[in-house]
């Protein structure tokens, strides 16, 4: 292990004030994607226009706080249809900033016309090339790549900047620089790389070699650097922590409470700290839920974040990763729906999402750090 990470004291708690909302306005996809984790994608139930009137009406006091941002995230959000879409949209104010994460197979002119109204930003999810799309497959199960290409087609030719989402199943040496290649020439502004993970009603098993994961990352880092066309929001977040560490400001990296990340669901109910939570139900825990929104403000319902029994629980397995992980302070605890759906509590530390996608990412980092450092003269 290298020895960059030192137990950090900063981030307790839950903050009130999110940054962004995590908004279904559909439980429908048109893909049955092998690795999705959305327990109702085969049924469409569309979220009611009083549901987002009421989320917009806490919203615009976060948004004075600051920059804020309402994710729409199905489902397939375009599966909501466009005029479902814009009433859904009409009750935020003008200092909101509106995403979309969307498989890309129903875009087309209209489409693209609707995004450049609202001045939505887009994230594409794709796998890579065409033989590594194998997994995003139509409710027939036919591939589902070429409709894919054709919505990233439109997207150009309306002139629309993209990000892009790709779940990688095999992180290894190879991989990664053939998926940056890819994604360069696909003409996306950002990557974000998703290591597959076991939760939902995926249940796969993600555990991989570290030696294999570790060489996929620094592999990623080295085809970056010599091609930094696009973003990568994993190396990049990584780069700024390692060199956070080395100038003593590591402390200022990570916020001083956990990001709330509320999820509204198509009812109107809201789970926090883990969109992928939203749906489920536990003998202890119940369905994960905090209040609805229907019923009670969005910021009630956030500054009573941590009386939700599960999340009790998750903060003490935070307090016990802090004492635990000498990672603590590049990842601030993880994600809480990794805990569950791996090890069935929220108290636990290390998870295989851990080990890919923040133990293995920033050792990857490292390790193309120390191995292209300037030969002394």
């Amino acid at each position: 292990m290298h020895n960059m990470t030192t137990v950090w004291s900063g981030m307790r708690g839950i903050s009130a004030i999110p940054t962004y909302v995590v908004m279904q306005p559909t439980t429908l996809c048109n893909l049955d994607c092998s690795y999705c984790y959305l327990p109702f994608r085969a049924a469409d139930k569309r979220m009611p226009v009083e549901v987002a009137e009421a989320v917009a009406a806490s919203v615009d006091g976060f948004a004075r706080a600051g920059r804020f941002s309402v994710v729409w995230h199905g489902g397939e959000p375009l599966a909501a249809g466009r005029d479902h879409l814009a009433a859904l949209l009409a009750p935020f104010g003008a200092a909101v900033e509106h995403h979309v994460q969307t498989n890309a197979t129903l875009i087309d002119d209209a489409w693209c016309r609707f995004f450049t109204e609202h001045e939505m930003r887009v994230s594409v999810s794709v796998d890579g090339p065409e033989p590594r799309n194998g997994e995003r497959v139509t409710r027939g199960g036919k591939p589902a790549y070429d409709r894919i290409m054709r919505g990233v087609d439109a997207l150009h030719r309306h002139g629309i900047p993209f990000s892009a989402l790709c779940v990688v199943g095999d992180p290894r040496p190879g991989v990664a620089a053939e998926l940056y290649e890819y994604f360069s020439s696909l003409g996306c502004e950002v990557l974000g790389i998703n290591i597959e993970e076991r939760e939902g009603v995926n249940t796969r098993a993600n555990r991989h070699d570290p030696a294999d994961v570790t060489a996929f990352w620094a592999e990623l880092v080295g085809a970056w650097r010599r091609d930094p066309r696009i973003h990568l929001r994993e190396v990049e977040w990584s780069l700024r922590y390692a060199a956070a560490v080395l100038d003593g400001t590591a402390d200022d990296v990570l916020p001083r409470r956990l990001d709330p990340i509320p999820t509204v669901a198509h009812d109107g109910s809201v789970v926090l700290l883990s969109p992928e939570l939203a749906g489920f139900h536990d003998l202890r825990y119940g369905d994960f839920t905090s209040g609805n929104v229907l019923n009670t403000p969005l910021g009630e319902i956030l500054a009573r974040a941590a009386e939700t029994p599960w999340i009790a629980e998750f903060l003490r397995g935070v307090e016990n990763c802090r004492t635990a992980c000498p990672y603590f302070g590049f990842c601030g605890g993880a994600h809480a729906a990794n805990r569950y759906f791996e090890r069935g509590r929220f108290d636990v530390t290390e998870t295989d999402h851990c080990r890919n996608s923040k133990i293995r990412l920033l050792e990857g980092v490292l390790d193309h750090a120390r191995d292209h450092q300037p030969t002394a003269v």
